[in-house]
């Protein structure tokens, strides 16, 4: 695990002001150590050598303005870490949403959805520990140490070389102990990945397995990977207070062999008091931050290996955002464009789905996308808005990157979900600003004129037929074309579950999409849809 990884920086901002301002109090805070082991040897030889009270006093009252100012340094440092911690994991957040939204579900759809939470959620929140007590360190080791080995040099040659040599011991050890932490935390978060997966899939499937009896097996095999997180859990905190045990060791035994030599130079007069007494308060101190980087090194490692998650799901994300802005369909007004698909093929795990597809979709006219199941509608639709990766060239207009397409396209996918609220939120949803004469058009084109836009409803749809809540989705992307002058507006399978009449109404929206210059592209393979259109596109199913 790097200390500090410089993604970081690049995609939480505000971990530069945080790096910043401990900078700042690491300073403030070292200086304040300085001061206060001068003050407190001056302080401790001038009783010895039997100055009064009155003429302490001084130096005593400055001692102690010395410490309030350091307990202010250490209480503002724990004040900064805290608000970074929270700011951080509310950038990296936002972040990570926006990237999975980016690389789309075709991406989502190759990978554990649990641990995609896992990572959001909880893993996320352990960034805590990495800021509040790792981070500070690594800063305050980097100022402080080099500075009080210096002092040290300056006051006494000898101790300076000895703190020089024993401290070089920490690191090594911290190395070692690092490397062995790393891979039980690895395995600590893998497992604890298991179990949620397992978990949700009981949940999900409870009510088959009570059908046919084997609720209790799945209980058993929770029962197992909790055990086995408890056990990889234990061995995390077993090597925890092993390696602070090692490094207080190492750095208590470096300290008693400063103190051995000095203590044998005082004794032969070779080496003042007030010098001694000096070197012997601040050899602690050089070796202290690095000791406490070591300590808090656990407290970091579950924060910086879910980064370390988050990270590789945001370069992913880069790696596909065009460098080019995308060209936006949300101002001005309906500009017509056709949509090109050519020599485009889309695989799964190397098995082509769509091989070599082409057409010209034509603004004006509703165009159907049909064949038999696995003959790769829904796929084209996705190549479309670059959520599943594909071969050829898409265009709309002369808009072919991902970016570019995906904001010019409208759009309603299959079994889309309702969200809880209004009708009129999920209509526009996305919207910051919904204009409602123009929710209550995309529900008059949808065949939704009957309801009121400030129904409640849930995610379950209730208050709605299971038709209702297709046509909901429906007048989404209606909605969306019509807001922000989408060209493009597409639907995967949007009269699966109507009856027919339900079903000649929302032909009929579509119908006037078409006519005001849309490019409607519909996927279906129901006979009602196939007869109203002006263009159709028939797939068959690839054998490779």
């Amino acid at each position: 695990m790097r200390p500090l990884d410089p993604r970081l920086l690049r995609y939480a901002a505000s971990a530069r002001t945080f790096i910043g301002m401990g900078v700042v109090l690491a300073i403030v805070r070292t200086a304040c150590t300085l001061a206060f082991c001068v003050l407190l040897s001056q302080a401790i030889v001038g009783a010895i050598g039997g100055r009064s009270l009155g003429e302490l006093a001084p130096g005593i009252l400055a001692l102690a303005g010395v410490g309030i100012v350091r307990a202010g340094a250490i209480w503002a440092m724990d004040v900064a870490s805290a608000r970074g911690a929270a700011t951080v994991k509310s950038q990296l957040r936002r972040r990570l949403v926006a990237g999975i939204t980016r690389l789309g579900p075709g991406w989502l759809g190759t990978r554990n959805r649990v641990d995609v939470v896992t990572t959001a959620g909880p893993a996320l929140d352990a960034l805590d520990g990495y800021f509040s007590l790792f981070l500070p360190q690594i800063v305050l080791t980097a100022i402080a140490t080099p500075l009080v080995i210096v002092t040290i040099f300056l006051q006494d040659v000898l101790s300076g070389i000895l703190v020089v040599v024993a401290l070089p011991l920490i690191p090594v050890f911290m190395i070692l102990i690092g490397l062995a932490t790393q891979a039980v935390q690895r395995r600590q978060w893998s497992v604890l990945a298991q179990l949620s997966s397992r978990f949700l899939d009981v949940v999900g499937g409870l009510a088959t397995l009570k059908i046919f009896g084997r609720q209790h097996r799945q209980a058993t095999r929770i029962a197992s990977l909790t055990e086995d997180y408890r056990v990889e859990t234990m061995k995390v905190l077993r090597l925890s207070f092993l390696s602070g045990f090692a490094l207080e060791l190492i750095g208590s035994l470096s300290v008693a062999l400063v103190a051995v030599s000095v203590g044998l130079r005082l004794v032969d007069g070779s080496l003042a008091l007030s010098v001694g007494l000096f070197v012997l308060l601040l050899a602690p101190e050089a070796f202290l931050p690095l000791r406490q980087v070591g300590a808090n090194y656990h407290a970091a490692a579950d924060g910086v290996a879910a980064a370390e998650d988050v990270f590789d799901i945001l370069d992913a994300a880069t790696a596909v955002t065009a460098e080019a802005p995308a060209t936006r369909g949300g101002t001005g007004s309906l500009v017509e464009r056709e949509l090109r698909f050519s020599e485009v093929s889309v695989r799964y795990e190397g098995r082509a789905v769509v091989d070599r597809f082409s057409a010209v979709i034509r603004p004006g006219r509703l165009t159907v996308l049909a064949g038999p199941s696995g003959s790769g509608k829904s796929s084209l639709l996705s190549a479309l808005l670059g959520f599943v990766p594909s071969d050829g060239t898409i265009e709309i207009g002369d808009a072919a990157l991902a970016a570019d397409r995906r904001s010019l396209t409208a759009w309603a996918g299959q079994g889309a979900p309702l969200l809880a609220g209004t009708i009129s939120s999920n209509v526009s949803l996305g919207d910051a600003a919904p204009d409602l004469p123009l929710v209550r058009r995309a529900l008059d084109l949808a065949a939704l004129a009957e309801l009121d836009p400030g129904t409640a409803v849930t995610i379950t749809g209730s208050g709605l037929s299971g038709g209702q809540g297709e046509r909901v989705v429906a007048a989404r992307a209606m909605y969306r074309a019509l807001a922000r002058h989408c060209p493009v507006v597409a639907f995967d399978e949007p009269s699966a579950a109507l009856d027919r009449q339900a079903e000649d109404e929302l032909l009929q929206g579509l119908r006037q999409l078409a006519d005001e210059g849309y490019t409607v592209l519909v996927v279906s393979h129901r006979p009602a849809v196939i007869a109203a259109a002006d263009d159709l596109i028939e797939l068959g199913v690839v054998h490779v």
